[in-house]
């Protein structure tokens, strides 16, 4: 998942943007508001998380210019503001979540997630692959019940194939979802993470296929399953 966060107070953004690279998420961070209004228009996000205090362009203009020119990622705001009027307007302009500060940064881990499942249409938080299953709320991924262990990296992964079962996943995705401005993550990063996850899932009913020039597919293994 690929998140923009719009905050100008560098502690808080510093510390929200670790969380969410935990979940294995990219994200992409800004301290300005009239530099928000192009990035958000210029690049496809899952998830925009906006403050409304910032400089140059406040967080409700961001928004308001965002949705003018038909921008629908999902956007949760953040503000020190509690009046029932602020929340209103916000949410009138387009947001789909609103938190106050101070807040939990788990809870907000978790109404970034629910947003994007609700943008997926999907209402459960398990994606299952045979006997294979990921619990997107805890980030975790079990065999028979029993947890395996993985990097968050891996976790996000796992994902991404996962919730594409029987399609190929081309490698431009898996980088994209993978790296941040921050920590680019190559193709020869993707090969590496792919190898470390087929070996991983060989014993639990799945099988990751190469599809020559176009990406990877994550599919149950059955008996007469050719080599990845």
């Amino acid at each position: 998942m690929r998140i923009l966060l719009v905050e100008d107070d560098a502690a808080l953004s510093l510390g929200i943007g670790r969380a969410f690279e935990r979940e294995g998420w990219r994200v992409d961070v800004l301290d300005d508001g009239q530099v928000a209004i192009a990035e958000g228009l210029a690049t496809a996000y899952d998830v925009a998380v906006l403050d409304l205090g910032l400089p140059r362009r406040d967080g409700m203009e961001v928004l308001r210019h965002w949705r003018g020119r038909g921008a629908r990622m999902p956007v949760l705001l953040l503000t020190a503001r509690d009046e029932l009027h602020d929340r209103v307007l916000g949410l009138d302009a387009g947001a789909d979540d609103y938190l106050t500060k101070p807040f939990d940064v788990p809870e907000l881990v978790a109404r970034v997630r629910a947003l994007k499942r609700r943008a997926d249409g999907r209402i459960d938080d398990l994606v299952t692959v045979g006997e294979l299953a990921l619990d997107l709320t805890h980030r975790e991924l079990t065999y028979r019940g029993e947890r395996v262990r993985m990097s968050p990296r891996e976790i996000a992964l796992a994902q991404l194939l996962m919730q594409r079962c029987g399609r190929v996943v081309p490698k431009e995705s898996i980088v994209s979802t993978l790296s941040s401005w921050e920590s680019d993550f190559s193709e020869n990063s993707v090969e590496v993470y792919v190898h470390r996850l087929r070996k991983r899932f060989a014993e639990l009913g799945v099988v990751i296929k190469t599809v020559r020039g176009f990406g990877y597919v994550l599919e149950p293994s059955t008996p007469d399953s050719p080599p990845a």
